[in-house]
């Protein structure tokens, strides 16, 4: 027996039954096919159990021992096995029973059987498409070739199926396909279910892409509490985690009519408390038009508010409008969903068949078209089920077992022996109805998923865009989409504007403090060093500090008020572990962290930082052994060894040049003696000659005397590193350095900085002390021996903590933004911070520079050795002085002086005399000239490019 289910909606199914042959030659065996009809049962008010309806079709084969059964012998028959199975009859209808002669032809007529409630927008909407389905079925010859389908329709009356529990036990047993819109329903566990609807996951995921789109983190979810509402807001949950959103507060509501105003109130009232501003509704419609005119009316529905129905809604608005104007009000700005069918002319002169019947009262909705497909989806797979010589027929199904003292006779339930082959037909089944291409995929799941994005504006509705599985938010048509290759890049995800709540256009922030008392639980370090940051104010529950104003000036430019509380974090005798600090936002401990807090990998998969405002890294801080700077500091940069091989190689250039010199330069010959002291003096000028090629560094002097220049020198060697309590450079170090935490030495305060460098590594000290910028800057300021050393060596930054995904995170960073753009974030730092004492920058410019002082001994030997040289040239001078006439001793002192000091000037101004030795060499060069060949003009002219002037004498 073929049973095939649709649920319409959570009130309304479809359920149809179709034949089967009865060969068997016992009433033994109609007895068995009897029990194995579906009883549908449901629950009305509480607990009465009725049996609502049984349709009996099937193809009988005349036999002389049954008979030909007529009606009442039938009824008699049935009856009595139903008194037997203790089941309550509300009433009977019984098909006549067709005769055939070949059980292996086409049946007559295949019943199938219909429930939904009959009053509801989607019951009556689905009863005119399935009878006009019907219709076209049986009047195409093309299609079942003779037979005919019947449907027998049954009124659910919307009460839930609470007593389907069997009966879908039984028919995970002899199903052959269910169609339903229920997420959680799978082709996995249930291997005849079949989906001739778009899923509430898509739905789900189309709402999750909605709220990601806009940027906003949690929502409230507001549901009937029955399977259709839970299942679909666990598919949402899942679908937010997916984008890094999350339901923050969800809330039941009990799908019957008789929920009242107080109840809605009572739940709105929760809602309004909560700090999301965006609700998703997944209420059947009577239910979402209590909770809008509840919302209404505590104001819920104006600026800030964001409400999204699903597909529930758009179906009343489908079939219902016009709605009175003050039911629409009620609604204004609501975002709702609605299953897209694309536009075709078989749709369009469907629809204006409808109004035919109708008038448009009750217009046609997207359930009524795939309620009308579905019947076409059967109609075309039996037709493939009997050309393929399918036969209905049952067998008892041996792993069924009648439950002990039960009169309900499970053996005698049997399976459809051809499930699979209908199975089959329905799963390949491909051809184009009123909904558009109805294909399955592999999860047999309808193909090409959509959605339209409907905007209630005014007194009817406004498409702000589409959804669609391929390509996500979209203002152009799925059927486009599809034609180019998909992209769910952020940036192509785009819908036409929309009216919110509160007839604004802005997109509401989707969060406010909630209104409850409760106040923002703040941690902030307790600190016993650096206190400038952040610290305690004794004796009281408030802090101060640069972190504190920093904050408290962020707090301040939101456009909102923020209630907090500090709440100290630490013992007060030593700096708190920052790392349990942060942690305490994931327990719910604090609400968020404010103080000077590092911005590093491990904690931002945890919470979420702010924009940062201070910028740091972790430097070194070592003592430099600063050398002073004395009458010999020019001898330095080079060892002793060093000085003697330059000096060596300089007199080995002054031999050099003098032997290339000897034959041709006056200056490089006479006696011996003048002759060593120009190559002395010619390798002693070589120190300072002026080179073409400038040295550039202006460290052409090592003037540093640690060891340590920078993290690699610090990391390979042996000795004890200092780090700040409670920093996070123990961690670095320890983890990412790997550095043996032997090493390491804990440190409090700026003082056991200062006394641990002084005494070094190997006084119980340390080598160096690494720690974030910000601090060793506070640190140099007043400690003027020791310097940074090395380049910084992680970046970082310091920021606010807050929860993963919370949007104060957000606003505040934009705050924090404003702050430095304005000035006020300098100014907060130049009032705790401002650098005195010491200023690291003018120190460290110079100590890179070489004073006067540095090169005064060198200025000292040279100017001896002028002072010497001069000395004896004015010696020579004075020999050369002719005596003085007597007649001059007679004109007195002062003119004696003055003549002698005139004779020492002329006598300067004077060329010395050479005729002893000018003679003599005149006739060498004049020798030499003519040996070469060349006249003595020329000579003076290549001896004058040497650019050295030497005396003739």
């Amino acid at each position: 027996m073929l049973i095939t289910k649709f649920t319409v909606t959570g009130d309304s199914s479809l359920l149809a039954f179709t034949g089967f042959d009865l060969l068997q030659e016992s009433d033994s065996v109609f007895r068995k096919l009897l029990c194995s009809l579906l009883l549908s049962v449901t629950s009305i008010g509480s607990i009465t159990t009725v049996f609502l309806g049984i349709i009996i079709t099937g193809l009988w084969k005349h036999n002389a021992s049954l008979g030909l059964i007529g009606e009442v012998n039938l009824l008699v028959l049935f009856v009595e096995l139903l008194n037997q199975l203790e089941v309550t009859v509300d009433w009977i209808h019984l098909v006549p029973i067709k005769l055939i002669s070949n059980a292996s032809a086409r049946p007559a007529v295949v019943n199938i059987g219909a429930m939904f409630k009959f009053d509801s927008t989607i019951g009556r909407v689905a009863k005119i498409a399935i009878d006009e389905a019907l219709k076209d079925v049986n009047s195409n010859s093309s299609i079942l070739k003779g037979t005919k389908l019947n449907i027998t329709l049954q009124d659910s009356n919307c009460n839930g199926f609470l007593g389907m529990v069997e009966a879908l036990r039984y028919m995970a047993t002899d199903v052959v396909a269910i169609i339903a819109t229920d997420p959680t329903l799978s082709s996995l566990e249930f291997p005849f279910f079949v989906r001739t609807t778009q899923s509430d996951l898509y739905q789900m995921t189309a709402v999750a892409d909605i709220v990601d789109h806009y940027g906003w983190k949690d929502v409230i979810a507001i549901y009937t509490d029955d399977d259709w509402g839970r299942n679909g807001v666990s598919a949402l949950k899942d679908k937010l985690a997916e984008r890094r959103c999350r339901i923050s507060y969800k809330v039941g509501i009990q799908p019957y009519s008789t929920v009242t105003r107080g109840d809605v109130m009572d739940i709105l009232v929760k809602v309004a408390l909560m700090q999301s501003r965006i609700v998703v509704l997944h209420v059947n419609p009577q239910i979402a038009f209590k909770v809008f005119a509840v919302a209404n009316h505590l104001e819920m529905m104006g600026n800030g508010y964001v409400w999204i129905a699903t597909d529930q809604l758009s179906l009343v608005l489908d079939s219902n409008s016009p709605f009175s104007s003050e039911t629409m009000d009620t609604m204004q700005g609501v975002l709702t969903l609605r299953q897209h069918t694309p536009d075709s002319d078989k749709k369009r002169a469907f629809f204006a068949r409808w109004n035919d019947m109708t008038g448009g009262s009750p217009g046609l909705n997207s359930f009524g078209l795939y309620a009308y497909d579905t019947v076409w989806l059967l109609a075309y797979s039996l037709d493939a089920f009997f050309n393929q010589g399918g036969v209905i027929s049952f067998s008892n199904d041996s792993r069924i077992s009648s439950v002990a003292d039960s009169t309900l006779h499970l053996e005698a339930m049997s399976i459809f022996d051809n499930g699979k082959l209908l199975l089959k037909n329905i799963l390949q089944s491909d051809f184009v109805g009123l909904t558009g291409h109805l294909k399955f995929n592999s999860d047999k799941s309808l193909i090409l998923p959509a959605f339209d994005i409907i905007n209630v504006l005014g007194t009817g509705i406004r498409q702000i865009g589409y959804w669609s599985n391929y390509s996500g938010l979209s203002t152009v048509s799925p059927e486009t989409l599809y034609t180019r290759p998909p992209n769910r890049s952020s940036t192509n995800q785009k819908l036409h504007s929309v009216i919110w709540p509160g007839e604004t256009l802005s997109t509401p922030r989707g969060w406010v403090f909630p209104n409850n008392g409760k106040l923002l639980r703040i941690g902030v370090p307790n600190r016993v060093s650096f206190k400038e940051f952040v610290s305690r104010i004794q004796g009281t529950d408030m802090f101060k500090g640069f972190c504190i104003d920093v904050f408290t000036a962020a707090v301040n430019l939101l456009p909102y008020a923020v209630p907090y509380k500090f709440i100290s974090f630490g013992d007060g005798h030593q700096n708190p572990s920052y790392t349990e600090l942060v942690n305490k936002i994931t327990t719910g401990d604090f609400d968020a962290v404010v103080g000077d807090i590092a911005i590093v990998t491990n904690r931002t998969r945890i919470v979420d930082f702010t924009q940062p405002y201070v910028s740091s890294g972790l430097v070194i801080v070592a003592r430099l052994e600063k050398q002073r700077s004395g009458a010999w500091a020019f001898l330095r940069p080079f060892s002793p060894r060093m000085w003697i091989v330059t000096a060596s190689f300089f007199i080995i250039v002054g031999i050099v040049i003098w032997i290339l010199e000897h034959r041709i330069n006056d200056e490089f010959r006479g006696p011996p003696k003048h002759q060593v002291i120009t190559i002395l003096w010619f390798s002693f000028s070589t120190m300072f000659f002026a080179h073409r090629e400038n040295t550039m560094s202006t460290l052409g002097l090592e003037h540093l005397s640690s060891p340590i220049k920078g993290i690699e020198s610090l990391v390979t060697d042996n000795e004890p590193i200092g780090y700040q309590v409670g920093s996070f450079a123990e961690r670095y170090l320890s983890e990412e350095l790997n550095i043996s935490r032997s090493r390491l030495v804990p440190l409090g305060s700026p003082e056991e900085y200062a006394s641990a460098l002084e005494r070094g590594p190997g006084n119980g000290g340390v080598a160096a002390v690494v720690d974030e910028r910000s601090y060793v800057e506070l640190f140099l300021s007043s400690q003027c021996k020791f310097r940074i050393v090395g380049q910084e060596f992680t970046k970082s930054g310091w920021g606010f903590a807050f929860p993963r995904d919370s949007p104060l995170a957000i606003d505040m960073s934009s705050a924090i933004l404003t702050l430095a753009e304005n000035g006020d974030l300098q100014r907060i730092h130049d009032k705790w911070l401002k650098q005195s004492t010491c200023s690291l920058d003018s120190t460290e410019i110079e100590t890179s520079q070489l004073n006067l002082s540095s090169f005064w001994g060198l200025f000292l030997i040279c100017g001896i050795a002028c002072f010497i040289s001069l000395f004896i040239y004015f010696m020579q001078i004075f020999q050369q002085l002719p005596p003085a006439p007597e007649s001059a001793s007679s004109t007195g002192p002062v003119s004696s002086r003055s003549r002698r000091l005139q004779r020492i000037l002329s006598l300067l101004d004077e060329k010395e005399d050479q005729s002893k030795n000018g003679h003599k060499r005149r006739k060498v060069d004049n020798d030499g000239d003519e040996e070469l060949g060349s006249s003595p003009k020329r000579r003076e002219r290549s001896n004058s490019n040497r650019n050295v002037t030497w005396s003739n004498t």
